[in-house]
């Protein structure tokens, strides 16, 4: 398995709008046949250096894991983030 781990930290830190963009991430689960297990979570601390939003996802291979990357419904999420993101977002891939 490769795990796919992701940070985000929004422009707008309410908690209305990290709600919002949590759904857009949570709306993925059951629609990327390659995507096996989807998790996100909401920083409870809102500390200055804490980010807003943590995405865990698996998948079987590397393979899945580009294929997933180029799925239009990951697009589309992309291009949600790239809106409402407060600079680039931080990952970590591994085996798992």
């Amino acid at each position: 398995m490769i795990t796919h781990v992701v940070f985000f930290k929004l422009k707008d830190r309410s908690p209305e709008a990290v709600k919002a963009t949590a759904q857009v991430l949570t709306n993925m689960e059951g629609k990327i046949p390659v995507l096996k297990y989807i998790e996100v979570g909401l920083d409870v601390l809102h500390l200055e250096r804490s980010y807003d939003i943590a995405l865990i996802t698996k998948f079987e291979s590397l393979e899945d894991l580009q294929a997933y990357d180029g799925h239009p419904i990951h697009l589309g999420v992309k291009e949600h983030m790239k809106q409402v993101l407060d600079g680039t977002s931080v990952c970590v891939d591994f085996q798992s």
